[in-house]
């Protein structure tokens, strides 16, 4: 059974009147120097409906979100059950979309380079759409099938999740997809974990990219929440409150603009010497070792498995207590901690998980934006290698009164528009309804 539904111009009617102004201020900032407000919203938003009316012709449309994320603590430690800190942002893929009798799906959006159009009739993996929304589609919808009846669509997409800067723009157009099949359903609700489960088997499976859990569940959910994925499904997930802004700081990532072509291997590299040094200890995983363990048996582990598998699960075992640490002091507002402990997380990514750059490599960008924000935040603030690291974005944590002449250092280095602002994305609202 399809929900009650208006048409694009009943929409733009209610945009209009102010009727979804509440719904925006709960997903959007209200003001903020980040420019990802609700008033930028309602733009894109009356431009999707007049988007979808022009090319669909009058249809009851639904207007739906999913948020894009940054990862606040638990670098490269999801793939082996541990531990992270990560929040959705208000940064995200909006869509006006109307469901279809058939299985047919049709998805425009400015960030591709041509429109998404496919049949829902074979919903195995195939090789020809491999790194491609297609893909991410395709997957989508079989993951859907199994809990709902499905059926096409046709959307207009707008997305403010930059590609290649670590805020995981491929899982907030699962999550956005996952959203539009299963909105045509009374009844039938997904939960966050389902969602992000169904993400995470499109992008392996269908996308053809190995990644680890944390992007799914980031963006599937809403504001900031701590990670154990050593728990079972449904207990896992525990949010936290963050008071960044307010504290005084603006958060931000920093994307230096180093390509992620042909890192499969660095990344793969990761999980496995964790796992191997782990397996010195005879566990599969690195979940629940502790520094302490790795000191008495570091010999023993150097000898098996190498000197660099002895340093990432080092990593590990400090960065998943790190996290913990970290939500602490973000639910007893602690900022001062908060940012000692980023600091901390930085400096282990750099040492021990050795993430900034690949092995050999000259062109070193993350290490230039790490020193250049030390130097000029000069002990104040926070800095950390963001995300998979190798090549992409750091994140900063950047004294407010700051800003401006740290965006301008940022911006002689890796160009303008480097340095993006992030907002915390304070409702789990993924539909606006007047």
């Amino acid at each position: 059974m399809i929900p009650a539904l208006h048409t694009q111009q009943e929409m733009l009617n209610a945009l209009h009147r102010g009727a979804l102004d509440a719904g925006l201020r709960a997903l959007y900032a209200p003001d903020s120097d980040s420019g990802h407000t609700a008033a930028a919203a309602r733009i894109r938003l009356e431009n999707l409906l007049h988007e979808h009316l022009h090319r669909y012709g009058p249809r009851p449309v639904g207007i739906f979100s999913a948020p894009g994320r940054t990862e606040l603590a638990g670098n490269h430690t999801d793939h082996n059950k541990g531990v992270v800190v990560a929040a959705a942002v208000t940064l995200d893929c909006l869509a006006v979309a109307s469901a279809r009798a058939d299985l047919r799906v049709h998805l425009v959006s400015a960030g591709f380079a041509r429109p998404v159009d496919l049949t829902l009739d074979d919903l195995q993996p195939r090789a020809d759409e491999k790194e491609t929304p297609a893909a991410i589609v395709r997957g989508m919808a079989a993951g859907i099938h199994g809990l709902m009846p499905l059926c096409g669509f046709d959307a207009c997409v707008h997305s403010t999740v930059p590609v290649g800067a670590g805020l995981s723009s491929s899982a907030a157009f699962e999550v956005l997809c996952g959203r539009i099949f299963s909105g045509w359903h009374s009844g039938y609700v997904l939960t966050q974990q389902t969602l992000a489960a169904l993400a995470h088997t499109a992008e392996s499976r269908y996308f053809g990219k190995p990644c680890g859990e944390m992007d799914q569940l980031a963006c599937a959910g809403s504001g900031a929440s701590v990670i154990r994925f050593g728990m079972p499904q449904g207990k896992n997930v525990e949010a936290v409150p963050v008071n960044i802004a307010e504290a005084g700081y603006q958060l931000a990532v920093v994307n230096t603009g180093g390509s992620h072509a042909d890192l499969t291997a660095e990344y793969a590299a990761i999980p496995a010497e964790m796992r191997r040094a782990a397996a010195v200890l005879g566990k599969q995983q690195a979940h629940g070792i502790t520094a302490a363990e790795v000191l008495r048996h570091a010999a023993a582990i150097r000898n098996a498995a190498g000197d660099r598998a002895l340093l990432r699960l080092l990593h590990f075992a400090e960065e998943t207590q790190r996290a913990e640490a970290v939500a602490q002091a973000l639910r007893h507002n602690r900022t001062q901690e908060l940012l000692r402990l980023v600091n901390a997380s930085g400096d282990s990514s750099w040492r021990l998980l050795q993430n900034c750059y690949p092995a050999g490599a000259s062109a070193q960008p993350l290490p230039v934006a790490l020193e250049t924000t030390r130097l000029q935040l000069d002990g104040q603030g926070a800095w950390r290698v963001h995300g998979g690291g190798f090549a992409g974005t750091i994140q900063v944590y950047v004294p407010q009164r700051l800003m401006a002449g740290y965006t301008k250092c940022m911006e002689q280095l890796f160009g303008d528009g480097c340095v993006i602002p992030l907002d915390i994305r304070g409702s789990g609202l993924h539909r606006l309804l007047p």
